[in-house]
């Protein structure tokens, strides 16, 4: 009986091959494949891949290199698995995903759409990764996670728990997104930095260091949260914000625009104004950003809404700065 070839069209032309028994579908002899997996008749499994126990490899999906695919895991659509990749337990890989390198998708696991997956890096439990993000390096998405859109999780970073980072968000480093967090938009999260709870980052904004967002806090626009500097309860940063040091910003402040290495001082109007002290003695409320001189000549008019009010909380605020001094 003449032996059957395959062109696999990896570049090394017809190839020993056969049908699979369950499936049909095709198998490189230096392949192999348990009597129990299923790999359907447009799928292929080449090179030195190994698909053992209950898993299935179906649609126009490839499995080839040294990959593994086992348990009852899946592999369908146009998907890949390659490299020295695994993808066991119940995970599935599908669409036009691509796991390579000596990335690990385990447990319930999903990667879909046009996800990428590689290096040494780790989808597990629950999480999901979609659309068109990738997680490389070793970073670790687990729990009930969720990487999509054009996400980017890289280098040790972890993203876990019921978290959520998307849009075109990088969270990167040794950085941590947690509990009930998202971070999306363009917004990044590298360094050590933490976001947990129910934090959101987003925007253009940074956290690094080993800064800390959470509780119910935001941080937005272009701010930056970095330093050893924490936001949480439900403050807000925003702006062109800097908080840094070991700044502490929380409760209900808000802060917009300015630097921050002290804990920023808040004071609310009766008419729910609230100024905002400096580190450098300059003052933020609403949309203004003043130099203690500019703010006595601005509110200082008796002419002004609320002028004695106004002239107290920047008397209060610099007596405040004079005492840091």
């Amino acid at each position: 009986m003449k032996a059957q070839t395959h062109d696999f069209m990896d570049g090394n032309g017809p190839v020993p091959a056969h049908r699979h028994i369950k499936g049909e579908g095709w198998v490189a002899d230096t392949a192999h494949v348990d009597k129990s997996a299923h790999i359907g008749s447009d799928a292929q499994v080449f090179g030195d891949a190994r698909v053992y126990g209950a898993a299935q490899v179906h649609g126009a999906a490839q499995v080839h290199g040294a990959a593994q695919v086992s348990g009852a895991a899946q592999v369908h659509g146009a998907a890949r698995v390659f490299g020295d990749a695994r993808v066991y337990g119940d995970a599935w890989v599908f669409g036009d995903a691509w796991v390579s390198g000596d990335a690990r998708v385990f447990g319930d696991a999903r990667v879909s759409g046009d996800a990428r997956v590689s290096g040494d890096a780790q989808v597990s439990g629950d999480a999901q990764v979609f659309g068109d993000a990738w997680v490389s390096g070793d970073a670790w998405v687990h729990g009930d996670a969720r990487v999509f859109g054009a996400a980017r999780v890289f280098g040790d970073a972890q993203v876990f728990g019921d978290a959520r980072v998307y849009g075109a968000a990088r969270v990167y480093g040794a950085a941590q997104v947690h509990g009930a967090a998202r971070v999306f938009g363009d917004a990044r999260v590298y360094g050590a930095a933490w976001v947990s709870g129910d934090a959101r980052v987003f925007g253009a904004a940074r956290v690094f260091g080993d800064a800390r967002v959470y509780g119910a806090a935001w941080v937005s626009g272009d701010a930056w949260v970095f330093g050893d500097a924490w936001v949480y309860g439900d403050a807000w940063v925003h702006g062109d914000a800097r908080v840094h040091g070991d700044a502490r910003v929380h409760g209900d402040a808000r802060v917009y625009g300015g630097m921050y290495a002290y804990t920023p001082i808040s004071i609310t109007r009766s008419d729910g104004y609230t100024f905002t002290l400096q580190s450098d003695g300059s003052i933020v409320a609403g949309c203004r950003d003043f130099t203690p001189d500019e703010a006595k000549a601005h509110w200082g008019n008796p002419e002004h809404h609320k002028h004695r009010e106004s002239m107290a909380i920047i008397s209060a605020f610099n007596a405040i700065q004079t005492a840091r001094s």
